[in-house]
């Protein structure tokens, strides 16, 4: 539970979390107000002696990226990461503050907060309103500081002046900006600079083409509005050298059927099996085989280190660009999965710091699971530390370059070690299971049961496979991934575990043996957890 702290209050970093890696979140609204949040580092004599440890808008993280800059997140207008254990000895002080970027007075903000969060969890909030200010134009909301220890402390101090003069008071320098001289233009005089708007504006010039001067600009109708689930998030294709127009993309699949491959591509082969060879290109050979003739992936009369699209940049990045389809969860490649997040959507549960990139207005919240479900995680291995993704956007997840696998449920059932688990549709049922047995520890293994109509994203090390369930059918329970949930799990021990100890043992002690109707299916993957 957060503590909450008033103007003045201080503690040990210690004694709120034994984490040293935190999450510090700042909220500040005020009717038409605009705010800048920042993070001085500062040193032994409260300077700012090191202006790489001025952590704004502009310099986003410090060099050893002990600071970081995040941006706007679950209900926070900005918010920090702070690596305590990585700051560098020089700096003493971590001061953070909000300035008014124009007119305004800070008695005039709403109720906001600094807080901390640590391991998911708020272990500190300090709140305040703008009534406790008058005709300031700054505050420094809270400091981290060391002495002999890292501490915390609720500021609230208000300060006159806007940025400019809080980096004065901690002895850094404005830079003045001095206008460059315009560059003559053939034509007229140069267009004024002007910083790209955040919405695209109803009309736009396209962009000239290399080699060539641009011509004049032409008024183009804007372009209807399109679906969440199909606007994808690059801007524009990128043309192939030599200026053809690549042919049109298919029509999106319907959600839950694989997406028809783009001209030119292999389709996408099932789950776990290898993709058939391209129209007119020999099969590939066994694994551990070397196949006839010329090394794979290079024609015949092609230097090797040139793609095959031409020479040039965007020869070279068009194998990597984003595969909108459509649906709501789209593999980008074997390793990165994106999700589309539509106004009225259901929610996604997503494993904490899966993601890896986004785009739109995307919130990320703590998902607890409760007193009771810490409880059952904990004594049952299958706990799970999620994070709730709401919002309209895309979200790029992955982990540590495991192998992603969408697996659409519409009805049925299948069960999942929570290891295995990457992401999933917030409509889907979820539980722990109980695999009863003996000869193993407690009597007993556990794993995830998901139910109902939407997506679980199973990671996997390696290509797994798929198999039909037999009367035979036996599997490595630190292999096997996933399992339908129809099937009849029995555990198989051959020898005790207290049997290990001696020589001479198989290595494999706990099997799981899986019986069930035609049509059930287990996925091993070709690794031991």
């Amino acid at each position: 539970m957060a503590r909450e702290f008033q103007r003045g209050h201080k503690a040990k970093i210690s004694d709120l979390t034994a984490g040293t890696d935190l999450y510090v979140g700042v909220q500040i609204t005020g009717p038409g107000l605009s705010f800048d949040i920042s993070c001085f580092g500062l040193d032994a004599n409260e300077q700012l002696s090191d202006d790489r440890y001025f952590i704004f808008f502009n310099q986003p993280k410090s060099p050893e990226e002990s600071l970081q800059l995040l941006g706007a997140q679950a209900g926070d207008t900005e918010s920090f990461r702070v690596t305590l254990d990585r700051i560098p000895a020089n700096i003493h002080r971590l001061s953070f503050t909000a300035t008014l970027d124009g007119a305004g007075q800070m008695s005039q903000v709403g109720p906001g907060y600094i807080r901390i969060v640590a391991g998911g969890e708020e272990v500190v909030r300090y709140a305040f309103t703008g009534s406790e200010f008058t005709t300031e134009r700054a505050v420094m909301l809270g400091d981290f500081y060391l002495k002999d220890v890292w501490r915390f402390a609720a500021v609230g101090q208000g300060f006159d002046g806007g940025l400019d003069a809080l980096l004065r008071n901690f002895g850094g320098e404005v830079a003045e900006e001095e206008p460059a001289a315009p560059e003559p233009v053939a034509g007229g005089a140069p267009p004024a600079f002007a910083p790209p708007a955040f919405a695209p504006p109803a009309q736009s010039t396209p962009p000239p083409s290399f080699g060539g001067p641009a011509g004049p600009p032409a008024p183009v109708p804007a372009p209807a509005p399109q679906p969440v689930h199909t606007a994808p998030t690059i801007v524009a294709p990128m043309p192939p050298p030599g200026g053809t127009v690549p042919p049109p993309a298919p029509a999106p699949a319907p959600f839950g059927q694989p997406a028809p491959a783009p001209y030119g591509r292999p389709a996408a082969a099932p789950f776990g099996q290898p993709a058939p060879a391209p129209y007119g290109q020999p099969a590939p050979a066994p694994y551990g085989q070397q196949p006839p003739g010329p090394p794979q992936g290079v024609p015949q009369g092609v230097p090797q280190g040139v793609p095959p699209g031409g020479a040039g940049l965007q020869a070279a990045l068009q194998p990597y660009k984003e595969l909108p389809t459509g649906q709501r969860w789209t593999p980008q490649n074997g390793q990165l999965m994106r999700v589309d997040l539509g106004e009225g959507g259901s929610p996604v549960l997503a494993r904490q710091g899966s993601m890896v990139m986004y785009q739109g207005k995307v919130d990320f919240g703590y998902k607890g699971a409760g007193f009771a479900g810490r409880i059952v995680g904990n004594a049952t291995g299958q706990e799970m530390q999620l994070m709730r993704c709401t919002g309209k956007g895309q979200v790029f997840l992955a982990e540590e370059g495991a192998h992603l696998h969408p697996v659409e449920l519409q009805g049925d059932g299948i069960c999942v070690s929570a290891e295995n688990v990457l992401a999933f549709d917030e409509s889907l049922q979820y539980e722990v299971r109980r695999i009863e047995g003996h000869g193993i520890p407690g009597g007993a293994l556990f794993t995830m049961l998901f139910q109902g109509t939407g997506t679980v994203v199973v990671k996997t090390h390696g290509t797994p496979v798929v198999l039909p369930v037999t009367p035979t059918t036996f599997a490595d329970c630190n292999a096997v991934v996933a399992w339908s949930a129809a099937s009849q799990v029995i555990i198989s021990s051959q020898v005790r575990l207290r049997r290990n100890a001696y020589p001479g043992h198989s290595g494999e002690t706990v099997n799981l043996q899986f019986r069930g109707a035609p049509g059930n299916f287990i996925v091993v993957q070709p690794y031991e957890v």
